[in-house]
């Protein structure tokens, strides 16, 4: 969904492929992108326009607020099991029982839209993964990638085709249902970037790392370094300019400024736009019913 920085998977051609080829329509991404709730609990959604820290410390409990107007973890899971429901009954019906959907991917990195959204603050898990998700997570998404989906029916991409524009128009997807508040989100998040608060804090963290022994000009350039992106290494350089990273966002509370300039950014873009997002919203909501009433259906 909104622009999120965090290593990208490992992932296999031959996965890849078969994801593709299999599951036309059918995102095997809608319950990990889309947009969990503040600290990633139900029922602590954030209200229209609300600006949330429950850890004014942990910038994965923060929420931003064009999030009010994203569908949460909870209901994109609900939509993608229905999307997966229907597609699967439809292929049966048109005589092709033995087609299999895309196992859901496990969560990787973040694990709300705020945590690593303006690089890494956790001192614990950098120093034993550096810029790394854990490697329990990363294992287990290699895992759910490599797996795929599972296609025995036989049938042909013309009626996979059809099916998933069947399931389509019962159900969207929970990114399309997102869209538009991402699309608010990322260039609220663009302009934060270049704002004047943003820019200084980043001078002085470049200061603080130059004076550790480290260049870099911006915070995602350390986190970006291509160095540190093969996923399934992690250098004692890597930990050690993770850490220093660390100490001095905390020094000048980069994440604090920088998540205070994007929010300040979203709020007069939602007022702007608030029938739009209201619709959707709401669209948002109808999608779950309808996902609900195909989950309780035979």
């Amino acid at each position: 969904m909104l622009k999120q920085k965090m290593k990208k998977a490992a992932l296999p051609v031959a996965a890849a492929a078969t994801v593709a080829a299999v599951a036309v329509g059918l995102s095997t991404m809608d319950g990990q992108h889309a947009t969990p709730t503040a600290g990633g609990t139900a029922g602590a959604e954030p209200q229209a326009g609300q600006v949330v820290k429950k850890d004014p410390r942990d910038p994965a409990t923060w929420a931003l607020p064009v999030e009010a107007y994203m569908p949460t973890s909870s209901q994109a899971q609900v939509i993608t099991r229905a999307r997966a429901k229907a597609i699967d009954k439809c292929l049966a019906e048109a005589g092709y029982p033995q087609w299999t959907p895309p196992p859901a991917l496990p969560p990787l990195g973040g694990k709300t839209l705020t945590d690593r959204r303006y690089g890494i603050h956790d001192k614990k898990l950098a120093a034993r993964r550096g810029y790394h998700p854990a490697a329990a997570e990363q294992e287990a998404y290699n895992k759910a990638m490599e797996a795929g989906a599972v296609d025995r029916s036989g049938s042909d991409e013309g009626v996979k085709r059809r099916c998933a524009s069947l399931a389509e128009a019962k159900v969207p997807t929970a990114r399309l249902l997102g869209s538009y508040a991402e699309t608010l989100g990322n260039n609220a998040f663009r302009k934060a970037t270049a704002s004047l608060p943003v820019k200084a804090v980043f001078a002085k963290w470049s200061a603080c790392m130059k004076g550790k022994g480290y260049s870099y000009k911006q915070p995602m350039d350390a986190n970006d370094d291509p160095r540190f992106n093969d996923p399934d290494t992690v250098t004692r350089r890597e930990i050690a300019t993770a850490l220093a990273d660390i100490d001095c966002r905390d020094t000048y509370n980069v994440a604090k400024v920088w998540f205070d300039a994007e929010a300040a950014q979203q709020q007069p873009a939602i007022a702007q736009h608030k029938q739009r997002l209201e619709s959707d919203r709401n669209a948002t909501l109808q999608a779950v019913a309808e996902s609900r009433t195909i989950l309780a259906s035979r």
